[in-house]
């Protein structure tokens, strides 16, 4: 019943691209936490808030930017992430540190990702509901041939950090040092 409760009003909340994207993201969060023997419903609760802050303006957003980590100041598309664990807390009762964590790294990432981190992360790039096939395949691809959510994190990173180059945008270095932090992972398993 909490779960039904929590997607009514997240209604209120989100256009309707992105609550269906949070539903997505909610189920296939479910989906890895059965797969990667992690907390099913801790991962329903964060796949389905991880973009409660999405729909804000910037001005609003930029409110928060004292809780922002440097390098996430250089893009907005970031923002949300940092405030929606804020939002999370303050305005919908969440107490769960690793929820909490989930909803605030499952843009930039950061070294050192629990495996539920890790899932909320990944089920954010591959539910089927509004991601775009090319990009997701790719990532589940590599998740289904390697069983690893390291690797699967990795691919994502490749395939963010190239679209970022290629669009001419910042990049942020807490970015690139998880690229590496995974990179090392993968490389030495």
């Amino acid at each position: 019943m909490y779960i039904e409760e929590l997607k009514e009003r997240l209604k209120t909340c989100l256009n309707e691209e992105r609550y269906w994207h949070s539903i997505g993201t909610m189920e296939m969060a479910v989906e890895l936490a059965k797969r990667f023997n992690c907390d099913e419903e801790k991962a329903q609760i964060a796949g389905l808030l991880h973009d409660c802050a999405k729909c804000l303006s910037d001005k609003e957003l930029m409110e928060y930017k004292d809780n922002f980590e440097e390098c996430e100041k250089i893009s907005p598309k970031t923002w949300h992430a940092p405030v929606g664990a804020i939002i999370a807390k303050r305005d919908w009762g969440i107490t769960d540190e690793e929820i909490l964590s989930a909803i605030r790294f499952h843009t930039i990432g950061k070294k050192g990702m629990s495996d539920f981190e890790k899932i909320i992360f990944i089920a954010d790039k591959i539910e089927k509901r509004t991601r775009e096939d090319k990009f997701r395949e790719k990532i589940e691809k590599t998740l289904n041939k390697t069983n690893n959510l390291d690797a699967a994190m990795l691919k994502s990173f490749k395939i963010t950090i190239k679209s970022l180059l290629k669009r001419k945008l910042p990049i942020c270095f807490q970015t690139v040092d998880v690229y590496n932090d995974l990179l090392n992972l993968v490389q030495n398993n």
